[in-house]
């Protein structure tokens, strides 16, 4: 790895505080700023077409009752569902703990990582999906851990109002202006 990368002075700070060594050994982890939002993207397009590719239906970005919100929820065609949480790096998943949260609300959680991603720190109860190449592959299933009734109804209207929802928006682009207004006016 070349030592001539740039990063940012938060991932800097996160560093120096979850590892006590010299900023010269970054390159050494494979921190790359600069890269990580493609990288992000290029893995949550492989977890998204491993979930259709298996007949579940992966939402992006939904929000999630406790506030937090989720990489991707898929349904899966038995009406379970699945939360995959992608990470770009080590670093992204050791300066971010509020996975945990996420396991509330998905029958089955996994991580969804590339190549170049230290396996070692993922838990070993969460599934584990390898992107490559625009595929991903299963490395690992999830442990499963199902979801109250009451729950799982009230995060299947979440997830039907929110597709639905998405799905009008994509047919009216004006729709999402109108909307975003009609709301901030409540």
């Amino acid at each position: 790895m070349t030592r001539d990368r740039k990063v940012c002075q938060p991932c800097l700070a996160i560093i120096r505080l979850l590892w006590n060594f010299p900023v010269n050994e970054l390159a050494d982890l494979g921190v790359d700023c600069a890269t990580a939002p493609q990288r992000t993207a290029a893995i949550c397009r492989a977890a998204m077409r491993f979930c259709l590719l298996r007949g579940w239906s992966p939402l992006p970005e939904v929000p999630l009752p406790n506030g937090r919100r989720a990489d991707v929820l898929a349904l899966r065609p038995d009406g379970s569902f699945a939360i995959l949480e992608v990470k770009s790096g080590a670093l992204d998943f050791l300066s971010d703990g509020k996975w945990q949260e996420y396991r509330e609300y998905c029958d089955r959680f996994y991580f969804a990582v590339d190549l170049d991603f230290p396996q070692a720190l993922l838990p070993e109860d969460a599934g584990l999906l390898v992107a490559a190449e625009g595929e991903a592959a299963l490395l690992r299933d999830a442990t499963a851990h199902a979801l109250a009734p009451a729950r799982r109804r009230a995060l299947l209207q979440r997830y039907a109002m929110l597709a639905a929802q998405r799905l009008a928006m994509l047919s009216d682009p004006g729709l999402h202006a109108s909307v975003r207004a009609a709301l901030r006016s409540e």
